[in-house]
């Protein structure tokens, strides 16, 4: 018969993370925002497959189908949110690979830099095309 020991009564201290206990912070809240938008966004981007490509055929899809279905508030903050959560739960995917790759500060600060520029002027031109839209400004 083997003998299993005890584990040490005491235990070692997790590490700090510039200053701050483990598990604090924005690291912990860019945690549960990935949970989060990750179910909203599995529900959200299931309901936009169905509408677009199985209750509507593709045909009936049109510049008219479009402005009709954007001229309800409710559609529009569907797709806003739609926008609003995948791209940010994407973009912070990006910014944990560059944290676990990129380890020279110089270019760790060069690609978030360019990940927030990129991400925000994503965000500003998305919304102000649903936000935006008024049906008919582009008929003659």
């Amino acid at each position: 018969m083997q003998v299993v020991e005890r584990p040490p009564e005491t235990t070692l201290e997790r590490p700090r993370v510039n200053g701050q206990p483990p598990g604090r912070g924005f690291e912990l809240y860019a945690w549960y925002f990935m949970r989060v938008s990750g179910l909203l966004l599995v529900f959200l981007a299931l309901g936009h497959l169905a509408i677009m490509h199985i209750i509507n055929n593709v045909d009936v899809i049109t510049y008219e189908w479009v402005a009709a279905r954007w001229s309800l508030p409710l559609w529009r903050l569907y797709d806003l949110l739609l926008l609003w959560l995948a791209l940010l739960h994407g973009l912070n995917g990006v910014r944990v690979v560059i944290d676990d790759y990129i380890h020279t500060p110089g270019w760790r600060l060069f690609a978030l830099t360019s990940l927030a520029v990129i991400g925000f002027v994503l965000l500003v031109v998305g919304s102000e095309v649903i936000l935006s839209f008024q049906p008919g400004m582009f008929r003659a």
